[in-house]
């Protein structure tokens, strides 16, 4: 009687053992990834593929300078002016003649602090007009001369066509790249005075002169984008500056 109790109770363990070993899976079958779908890449449209081109502000980054090249503070600065020269140059070479004219918008808007500048939005050839003569006032003051009146409100020059304005913003950044390179470890807090950014030292102005480009940049690529104009900074092959 014992005997066949026995026989009964080992059948049924192996049974159990049996049925939780058909069960479960293995470690490397739990852990097997799931084969993702084919997916035919050639069947997306051609306006859907992303371009494998960097743009320019990729390449910029992906550039890497010999610790050599970077030593002084003024390669460091130059640099990044650099950066910001071909971006705002580029933008003003790109603009049609017929839109140097262009306002986003007409109005008076006022609530402007006095003297600071006009009380509408500046047109495209005036944006640039006002960035040429800022780069001449921060290079004067930098230089310990003095700079340009009124940058706010165009300044003094006449340049007023988009051949003139260009020429005046070309010749702008050639003049304050040179008083850029100028700044050295032993100079760079000096005191600077005057009525663009000042007072200040010679290295805070540095950074005013770098930011202010870039900042009126943005506003640039309003403007063409509202034409239907692809900035040169963001298309797959930026073309050269024209010097």
């Amino acid at each position: 009687m014992l005997t066949h109790l026995l026989q009964k109770v080992s059948l049924l363990m192996v049974a159990l053992v049996m049925g939780g070993r058909a069960s479960r899976q293995s470690p490397a079958q739990s852990q097997r990834p799931e084969t993702p779908p084919l997916v035919d890449n050639q069947a997306q449209p051609v306006s859907q593929q992303r371009d494998q081109t960097a743009p320019l502000v990729d390449q910029f980054a992906q550039t890497h300078p010999t610790a050599s090249e970077l030593r002084t503070v003024a390669s460091v600065l130059l640099r990044n002016f650099a950066f910001e020269e071909y971006q705002f140059r580029s933008a003003a070479e790109v603009m049609p003649a017929d839109k140097y004219g262009y306002r986003p918008a007409e109005g008076n808007y006022g609530g402007v602090y006095p003297g600071y500048g006009p009380k509408e939005l500046r047109t495209f050839g005036e944006q640039v007009k006002h960035v040429a003569c800022a780069n001449f006032g921060f290079a004067a003051e930098l230089d310990g001369k003095k700079p340009p009146p009124d940058c706010d409100k165009g300044g003094p020059s006449p340049a007023k066509t988009r051949d003139e304005l260009i020429v005046y913003l070309r010749d702008s950044f050639k003049a304050l790249e040179k008083s850029l390179g100028a700044i050295t470890k032993e100079n760079m807090f000096e005191p600077i005075e005057g009525p663009y950014a000042g007072p200040n030292t010679r290295l805070g102005l540095a950074t005013v002169c770098i930011w202010h480009i870039a900042d009126h940049y943005g506003q640039l690529v309003l403007y063409m984008r509202l034409n239907g104009i692809v900035p040169p900074a963001s298309r797959p092959n930026p073309p050269e500056l024209k010097d």
